[in-house]
């Protein structure tokens, strides 16, 4: 990945703020995440509080199967030993408040969240499965996190299949425990 030109450093700087400058400042040409830095708002929020599907349509871990859950998503911690860290999901939380166009710029209000949640087998690194999606507002990543568990218990109690669960909470995670039939 080659750096940026100055005027679409620029141009960040003025979208996401203070912040982004030293995000760039601070990483080298070809550091992680490898993934284009935007100049403008290219998503909706008038999904919200869904992702913009063209954006974050999701993605999922080919190591999590129906066949593969006893040892992946329903063990334990498991979702730790895949989880990306912060030093990738940061920069990357940055990029993608600014390819929303959220008008509010801080980090602190966002949750860089996995669509298909890595309880349910989601991509951990994959940028389509990951959007920064706010912690304000009626419905939250607050609220997403009990779904998420609910749907994860209901595959490892073999009452949900894992691509029934997928597909629900991808479509529309507010929706989603009702669609598969636990909620």
């Amino acid at each position: 990945m080659s750096r940026p030109a100055p005027h679409a450093r620029l141009a960040l700087t003025i979208l996401v703020g203070i912040g982004a400058t030293a995000v760039l400042a601070a990483a080298p040409a070809g550091a992680s995440p490898s993934v284009p830095l935007a100049a403008a708002a290219s998503c909706s929020t008038s999904y919200l509080p869904l992702p913009d599907p063209s954006c974050t349509p999701g993605a999922t871990n080919p190591d999590v199967t129906q066949g593969t859950i006893d040892q992946t998503i329903c063990v334990s911690g498991w979702t730790g030993t895949v989880r990306p860290p912060t030093s990738y999901t940061n920069p990357l939380k940055v990029q993608q408040i600014a390819e929303y166009g959220y008008s509010d710029t801080s980090t602190a209000d966002y949750e860089e969240d996995h669509l298909i949640p890595l309880e349910l087998g989601g991509a951990p690194r994959d940028p389509s499965n990951l959007w920064p999606e706010p912690r304000y507002g009626a419905r939250t990543s607050y609220n997403k996190d009990s779904v998420e568990n609910a749907l994860k218990k209901a595959v490892c109690d073999g009452r949900v299949d894992l691509v029934d669960a997928q597909n629900a909470i991808a479509t529309d995670w507010t929706t989603a425990e009702s669609v598969v039939g636990i909620g």
